[in-house]
């Protein structure tokens, strides 16, 4: 006799799912199995990157690369988050902003739109989050009286050290404490320190995308 295999749902996506026709709910299940297995997978590693660390093995590394970012001014909008879930809907609703009123586009990574976490999102800490899309700083005033809902400021020039995913690289927050040992690893081999500025995921590619196409970005920390 085979035993039976259970779905484990939360609560909150078990009551979405009720309310789909056939179709969608077996797309989202899909989904929503295909994400569990990534994250299961990307456990794992964090496990074995902590066993390796603990009994004094090198584990795989990320190649780290640095950039210099100019001043900049920026249009963001910062906020706490409950959990990965409430990280998701937010970086959607940012986006949904930018849809809805699109801002002139500037080249190069400093004109990129970029997410800076503050503090650790998980079920015990909300962050905050905080998107930025940078904007010409001669039309930064005229630009922020359109958004209400954002703040403008301007950021300090700095250096980055960054660890690029690439277009179709696939990583979750398990993944993080890894890419962000490597850039930590990196500053004590070069004797510098990380500034006040915290960690980011900058968008290579322009956000909002017109298609499903899967991001291009990166994992940075601003160096003193």
């Amino acid at each position: 006799g085979g035993g039976t295999r259970r779905l484990e749902v939360p609560l909150a996506e078990t009551k979405t799912i009720l309310d789909l026709g056939r179709e969608d709910t077996a797309q989202r299940i899909t989904n929503y199995w295909a994400m569990a297995e990534t994250e299961h997978s990307n456990r794992r590693d964090l496990a074995h990157f902590l066993i390796d660390s603990l009994q004094g093995r090198s584990s795989a590394t990320y190649e780290v690369h640095t950039r210099e970012i100019p001043s900049r001014s920026i249009l963001c909008l910062k906020r706490n988050v409950d959990g990965q879930a409430g990280a998701w809907a937010f970086g959607k609703e940012f986006i949904a902003l930018l849809r809805d009123h699109p801002l002139p586009r500037m080249d190069g990574i400093a004109g990129a739109v970029y997410c800076i976490w503050w503090g650790e999102v998980s079920d015990d800490s909300g962050g905050p989050l905080e998107w930025c899309r940078p904007v010409p700083d001669d039309q930064s005033e005229s630009l922020a009286a359109g958004f209400p809902e954002l703040s403008l400021r301007v950021e300090p020039a700095h250096r980055e050290a960054f660890v690029n995913i690439g277009a179709g690289g696939e990583t979750s927050s398990a993944q993080w404490p890894l890419i962000t040992e490597a850039l930590h690893s990196w500053g004590d081999e070069e004797e510098v320190q990380p500034c006040d500025l915290s960690i980011r995921i900058t968008y290579l590619a322009p956000l909002p995308r017109t298609d499903d196409s899967t991001p291009d970005y990166d994992f940075a920390v601003p160096f003193q």
